[in-house]
């Protein structure tokens, strides 16, 4: 309950606040089709949405790059200083800051030049990543995580299917 309390005051502050970007994002797969949505809100743009299939990647991976596109976006708003990432699962963000090798480089290294860029342009800038489980319901999650669910994406073979 605490988690939803926190939450809420982010998006209230929000509503107040020109400079942060609120990034909510969600993953789901079936038949081998990943759907990864990323919604960002910002005080006074509409909710931008973005949508994206892609065959035969895991979930951590599916969830970099929505965390990459969301980023990507939203640093690329005037005045932006504070992003707030809110996620299902935190193990996709530890992934950017693991400095050893792993499969996922390739897309923390595309986050952290972003990052890089985003901080230098203003040291106080900075980033926070939330873990809100589905089961949490807050609504703003939950939004992201009935989208990705609900969809129907059509497979390229469908054929191959089993």
């Amino acid at each position: 309950m605490a988690l939803i309390q926190e939450l809420n005051k982010i998006a209230i502050e929000l509503l107040n606040n020109l400079s942060t970007a609120l990034i909510v994002t969600d993953a789901s797969i079936k038949n081998n089709v990943t759907t990864f949505i990323t919604h960002i809100h910002v005080w006074n743009k509409p909710i931008m949405k973005t949508l994206y299939h892609t065959l035969n990647v895991i979930s951590t991976e599916a969830e970099l790059v929505a965390i990459r596109c969301g980023i990507n976006q939203a640093t690329s708003i005037d005045n932006i200083s504070k992003i707030i990432v809110v996620m299902d699962s935190i193990h996709p963000a530890k992934k950017i800051f693991d400095l050893f090798s792993h499969p996922f480089q390739k897309h923390a290294v595309f986050i952290l030049k972003e990052l890089c860029s985003f901080f230098y342009h203003h040291p106080e800038n900075y980033i926070k990543f939330w873990k809100c489980p589905s089961h949490c319901n807050w609504h703003l999650h939950k939004v992201v995580d009935i989208e990705t669910k609900s969809l129907r994406p059509t497979p390229i073979f469908p054929n191959k299917l089993f």
